[in-house]
């Protein structure tokens, strides 16, 4: 998957990961990190394979690394992260040699995945809003009491 790695070490990428970093570092709730980008692509792919639902591999881990990349912008202006994301992420996977359709399917899933209507969805778009809920340890927060999610939301037991 050398696109992914591509992707990863994008100078472009690296400064955007850099600046949520910045802006998350008070940040009690959970982190867009690394670590939450790949946990995100790796159960997207898990509900893949479960499902029997046939998505090229990288493009479900473009999706999982990408998704909350545009985090830095809601921060310093208050543009929604799935739009800011869909944005800066054209640029990041043309230069990881992601071509036309690819792209677009892509940049599709980024800009829905907090679309709630698509939630149930067997595509793309929905198994990256689906991950992306799954990703979150809510079982294991020392801040969820503060968190604004909804008890019903909260990933409150290890679902397998």
């Amino acid at each position: 998957m050398k696109k992914i790695q591509r992707i990863y070490e994008n100078k472009d990428y690296q400064y955007y990961l850099r600046e949520i970093e910045k802006m998350e570092v008070n940040r009690v709730y959970c982190k867009h990190d690394m670590a939450h980008f790949l946990d995100v692509a790796r159960i997207a792919w898990i509900m893949c394979l479960e499902n029997e639902i046939k998505y090229n591999k990288t493009w479900v881990y473009a999706c999982g690394l990408l998704h909350d990349i545009g985090r830095g912008c809601q921060y310093a202006t208050g543009e929604p992260h799935e739009v800011a994301g869909a944005r800066l992420a054209k640029g990041i996977l043309e230069a990881s040699g992601f071509e036309g359709n690819e792209i677009e399917f892509i940049l599709k899933a980024i800009a829905n995945h907090k679309n709630k209507a698509i939630a149930n969805q067997q595509n793309l778009d929905g198994i990256l809003y689906r991950a992306d809920k799954a990703s979150r340890a809510c079982y294991t927060c020392e801040s969820i009491e503060l968190c604004n999610w909804s008890m019903n939301k909260k990933n409150l037991k290890i679902e397998v």
